[in-house]
């Protein structure tokens, strides 16, 4: 089974970001870059799946020089191959002309299964995969927790709201988007590190059908923070319903 990962590099969590002097980005000079945490996830499902029924996990990124560190990454995690595009200033990009390009890199592959993080942890519009899924004509399911082969396709399980799951059977080639959480993530071992020095990473440019740069932001602007004092009045019992009421509903704490 050829299984392709997509994966994006972001800004580290923890990284201390400043607004760039346009407003509509972050300046990235000083700024560390790691694996997009959903992706990792989808990463692990794709090397177990590999691991159980064979194959190879073949991973996909597109972004500048810099996102050849988090290739490496995902090679010394296991990953057998990749395919790295070159496309700057990706961030100004839909999601749309995103999915178009990576369907590009994909199509001369034909994988059985793409896997890809249900959102990227910058700009987070979950879209990505869902449209990729439509470019390359394959069925797709999204907030996936677990994968299991079957001898017709696949069964897959689903996070839902309020604590429910769905489990569902489909068939193959397909698309499915990775929630976080659903199995363990694995570190890359020193052999591991050496071996993905020797692996092939093949580079190909951005298509230029990919559409133009399209943003649903203006800007961007670090939260402002805010302080408040709410004086309570009543007597004692009166003034803790209150707060009591403030906290779940207003503060959202209880």
């Amino acid at each position: 089974m050829k299984i392709i990962v997509a994966i994006k590099q972001v800004p580290e969590r923890d990284a201390q970001v400043r607004i760039d002097s346009g407003g509509k980005w972050i300046e990235e000079a000083d700024v560390q870059f790691g694996m997009n945490e959903s992706d990792a996830y989808a990463l692990e499902e794709g090397l177990q799946l590999k691991e159980k029924h064979g194959g190879e996990v073949v991973v996909l990124s597109a972004g500048p020089e810099r996102v050849g560190t988090t290739i490496r990454e995902a090679l010394a995690k296991g990953a057998d191959r990749a395919i790295h595009v070159n496309a700057d200033n990706l961030h100004a990009l839909d999601a749309l002309a995103v999915a178009r390009i990576l369907a590009e890199a994909i199509k001369p592959e034909s994988p059985d299964l793409v896997l890809t993080g249900l959102q990227s942890d910058d700009i987070g519009l979950g879209q990505t995969g869902v449209i990729l899924a439509e470019l390359l004509g394959m069925p797709h399911a999204s907030l996936i927790l677990t994968v299991e082969k079957t001898d017709s396709g696949l069964k897959v399980k689903r996070e839902l709201e309020g604590g429910w799951f769905q489990n569902i059977e489909m068939p193959l080639p397909a698309v499915l988007t990775i929630q976080s959480g659903g199995n363990k993530l694995r570190y890359a071992t020193l052999m591991g590190i050496k071996r993905a020095k020797t692996k092939e990473v093949r580079r190909v440019d951005a298509p230029q059908s990919a559409g133009a740069p399209s943003s649903l932001l203006d800007g961007i602007s670090v939260p402002k923070k805010q302080r408040s004092t709410q004086m309570i009045d009543g007597d004692a019992r009166q003034a803790a319903a209150t707060l009591v009421e403030k906290l779940k509903f207003e503060a959202r704490i209880l």
